[in-house]
């Protein structure tokens, strides 16, 4: 007896192999630590950003409140006095002078009394008399009558700095008397807000650093590092951050933006925030900070290129030393796995080598033993499934042939109305499973008929009302019949559907257009094609150019355009119409109507019969009633 060679055993391969992939946890170690490592940075990012615009929004609105009381304040206290003649007074315009004088912000107050002259007090060189009246004229004109008012921010004329004027109203025994206006210069709570040094936009882009402005509700820039961003006012509403800012300011008060911004022909990644500052009823401006976040995450680049370094060092000598063993470890394998994968392409007869000494080999023999029992066992099972479906379609077509065979007029029908169906559905593009499933439920179009009394059934005269009724029932008994066939499933909609119509006047269920299905809509027009190109007891054959004439004159309100365009496409292709279609013969002597088994455009010649007189009684054959 021959002793087989003795194996290797694989574990010492792999046991090399395990003291190489020593790599493989420090590239990994390293990818995720520096992963975390900048998912930290980011949320701390994210905090330090969102924070920063609430404190700078919050800045924003303890100035509101700040001058907003100061404005009120000084209606009140003339309301106390409760004196009208006190607005023109000397000590009132001591009391605004002095405030005026307190405070650097406050560039001006203006005192207008109803129906008076009105007070102006202003800080030269900051503002000019008019620009004061023109302000003060234009926020009391949107003050309306109630509360205090913040006027939006502006530019002035005459410094060419941020203002914003406030207005409080003076009551006495609540009737006006008088408003006080308030002009306040923006230029402390902007070096507050975005810094004191300035700094151009393309600066700002190219050093990466936090971008901290303002806008208002149309995007306008309020506050900004670049002052020729502020002077022209200019929109901001094209950055993403801005956009939704505007969008979202009256539901949310911060919020966190990742996007995309493009500035010198460049795309930067950016991470920002915004908070709204709310001054005043319908008064909010915008505090945003956006960084490109290669800038802001810079140490964990740098962390990710020192550990890819090392890696790499490691790697070489790895792949130095791994490329011998894993060659040789492998070289197997693969042979292998080329075979497994000619077996799952289809080729059985694939076989590998044996010759190995290691358990490798014994797997090559084993793998061999399977392709042989595999190879057995679909040869089997490809054999058993030809059988069932042959016997599959035979039991059908038998099934169809004895439903048509009650009647010798339509013997054949269901065939013929099958062969049709595909014709049709091959013209539309259809899948090649779907044309077998069209086929069956062909066929068995007419299934329910097998119920029906032969009485009515072979009646060559008139239906009666009553026997019409009992024949448009077959549909409904077809489905009960097959509907019981978990297989059949996929086959009813022919069966029960092949007498709707797309107007919806149809039966059994009155479907309209993309209600009833593809399958039910092509075996219905093969169906009455069928009808109409076979002679009946009591109706002649019609010609194939009338029948489709009459067939394409019913789109719409019994038929589906897109199914009648693809019998006619398979009509002209000579697919459908062989042994089945009357033509007539231009070069015959006889002028009667012959059957052919092919029937080229070249002697479709129409009738010279018109339409209407092409009718015929309510019959067994209901299918016909579409040529009355």
């Amino acid at each position: 007896m021959l002793s087989l060679p003795k194996k290797i055993s694989l574990v010492y391969f792999v046991i090399v192999t395990l003291l190489l992939i020593g790599l493989v946890p420090l590239l990994l170690t390293g990818w995720f630590l520096s992963e975390r490592s900048g998912s930290e940075l980011r949320s701390v990012e994210n905090r330090y950003q969102i924070q920063l615009v609430q404190d700078k929004a919050r800045q924003i609105e303890m100035f509101g409140q700040k001058y907003g009381d100061l404005v009120a304040s000084l209606s009140t206290a003339l309301e106390l006095t409760n004196d009208v003649d006190l607005l023109s007074a000397p000590q009132t315009e001591q009391k605004l002078s002095e405030s005026l004088q307190r405070d650097q912000n406050v560039l001006a107050i203006y005192l207008q009394p109803v129906g008076g002259e009105a007070l102006s007090l202003y800080r030269p060189g900051s503002i000019g008399r008019e620009e004061l009246e023109a302000i003060a004229s234009e926020t009391l004109n949107s003050s309306g009558t109630d509360g205090l008012f913040m006027g939006p921010p502006r530019r002035s004329a005459s410094s060419g700095d941020s203002l914003i004027a406030m207005v409080s109203h003076v009551s006495i025994d609540n009737r006006t008397i008088a408003s006080v206006v308030a002009v306040l210069s923006l230029r402390d709570i902007s070096a507050n807000i975005v810094g004191a040094s300035i700094q151009s936009e393309e600066q700002l882009w190219a050093a990466g650093h936090p971008i901290i402005f303002v806008v208002n509700q149309a995007g306008e820039t309020v506050f900004h590092p670049d002052q020729a961003l502020v002077d022209s006012q200019r929109s901001l509403s094209e950055l993403k951050i801005v956009d939704e800012w505007q969008q979202s300011n009256r539901q949310i008060q911060s919020g966190l933006v990742p996007f995309s911004a493009e500035y010198g022909g460049n795309r930067y990644d950016m991470i920002g925030a915004y908070s709204t500052a709310r001054l005043g009823p319908g008064l909010n401006l915008g505090v945003i900070t956006m960084q490109d976040e290669r800038k802001a995450l810079a140490s964990v680049g740098e962390m990710r290129s020192q550990t890819w370094m090392i890696s790499l060092a490691f790697a070489f000598f790895a792949m130095l030393v791994g490329s011998i063993a894993a060659r040789t470890l492998t070289a197997p394998l693969l042979k292998l796995s080329a075979a497994a994968e000619k077996i799952a392409g289809g080729d059985l007869s694939t076989r590998v080598e044996t010759r190995n000494v290691t358990e490798i080999g014994t797997l090559g023999s084993s793998f061999n033993v399977m392709s042989d029992k595999l190879e057995e066992h679909i040869a089997r099972l490809a054999k058993a499934a030809t059988e069932n479906r042959e016997l599959f379609v035979g039991t059908v077509k038998a099934l169809a042939a004895a439903i048509d065979g009650k009647d010798k007029y339509t013997r054949g029908h269901s065939e013929r109305v099958a062969r049709i169906s595909v014709g049709i559905g091959k013209q539309m593009g259809l899948p090649a499973d779907e044309l077998e499933t069209l086929r069956i439920s062909a066929l068995l179009h007419d299934v329910g008929k097998i119920a029906i009394d032969d009485n009515i059934l072979k009646k060559p005269a008139a239906l009666t009302d009553e026997e019409f009724e009992i024949m448009k029932t077959h549909p409904q008994k077809g489905f009960k019949i097959m509907s019981q066939i978990p297989a059949m499933k996929d086959f009813l909609p022919g069966m029960y559907m092949h007498h709707e119509m797309v107007n919806g006047k149809g039966y059994p269920q009155g479907l309209k257009d993309e209600e009833i299905p593809l399958q039910a809509k092509i075996v219905s027009v093969a169906d009455t094609f069928d009808a109409m190109t076979i002679d009946r007891p009591y109706q002649k054959g019609m010609l194939l150019p009338d029948a489709l004439e009459r067939i394409k004159s019913l789109v719409g309100t019994r038929y589906d355009a897109a199914v009648v365009e693809a019998l006619i496409r398979g009509c002209e292709a000579g697919e459908i119409g062989q042994g089945i279609v009357q033509f007539l013969n231009k070069n015959s002597e006889n002028t009667g109507l012959v059957n052919s088994r092919v029937a080229p455009a070249a002697l479709q010649a129409p009738l010279s019969i018109p339409p209407n007189a092409i009718t015929s009684p309510r019959t067994a054959d209901e299918d016909i009633l579409v040529l009355g």
